[in-house]
């Protein structure tokens, strides 16, 4: 008695398994870049009810609820905060956004506002979320 063997190669592949597979890596990585809105360091910003877009700007210093103070990512004392602003506003309009979280205490605000007019900033926005009353 003989027996076939099929040892052929196979000559169809299935595709479907593989399509599966791409939409689902899609879609993940779709809705998961969505998530992504800003870099840097997080805090909660006040509500305002007329909130205007900033422009994008270098200049941006950001205080956290534990008072420390950010020049984009990095941390800064407030006497090195003058000497940095310096640095990084040569080439750039002058506009300083200021990105304080909620709880802050305005004293800290206002001695960023000081070191940055030290160093001829003169225009400051401060940055809030869209608040709806």
């Amino acid at each position: 008695m003989k027996f076939e063997t099929s040892n052929k190669p196979l000559s169809v592949f299935s595709f479907s398994s593989l399509t599966d597979i791409v939409m689902l890596l899609l879609i993940f990585f779709l809705l998961t870049s969505q998530f992504v809105i800003q870099t840097g360091v997080k805090v909660k910003l006040p509500g305002a009810k007329n909130n205007e877009q900033s422009v994008p700007s270098r200049l941006v210093v950001t205080v956290n609820e534990q008072n420390r103070i950010f020049v984009g990512s990095k941390e800064i004392g407030i006497d090195a905060l003058a000497g940095e602003l310096s640095k990084l506003k040569s080439g750039q309009d002058g506009n300083l956004i200021i990105r304080a979280d909620k709880s802050v205490n305005i004293d800290i605000v206002i001695k960023v506002i000081d070191s940055a007019k030290g160093v001829g900033i003169d225009k400051f926005t401060i940055e809030t979320e869209k608040e709806n009353f």
